[in-house]
């Protein structure tokens, strides 16, 4: 061995997950209810006791929140670092 020599240790090498491409075409129903449900989050006009408010929803449709306005529940989505969607 050479006293000049530092003795250097082989960096470990992580494997690189293979891609996985996925035909949305051929989600089952469960699998397709679970797409998106932790990012997205939908708005939908409700009446909540006479008054006009803003149900937010998961994207598999569990009610989350109810907002007095639009912007509020776009901001409370947001807040919580989801997507915002509307339904009509």
């Amino acid at each position: 061995m050479n006293p000049n020599q530092t003795n250097q240790t082989e960096e470990a090498v992580t494997p690189v997950a293979e891609s996985v491409i996925i035909d949305i075409r051929h989600l089952s129903d469960q699998q397709l209810a679970m797409l998106g449900v932790s990012q997205i989050a939908y708005i939908k006009p409700v009446v909540v006791d006479g008054s006009q408010g803003f149900a937010i929803h998961a994207a598999d449709g569990t009610p989350m929140a109810v907002a007095g306005d639009r912007e509020v529940a776009i901001a409370a989505i947001l807040q919580h670092e989801m997507q915002p969607v509307s339904v009509h």
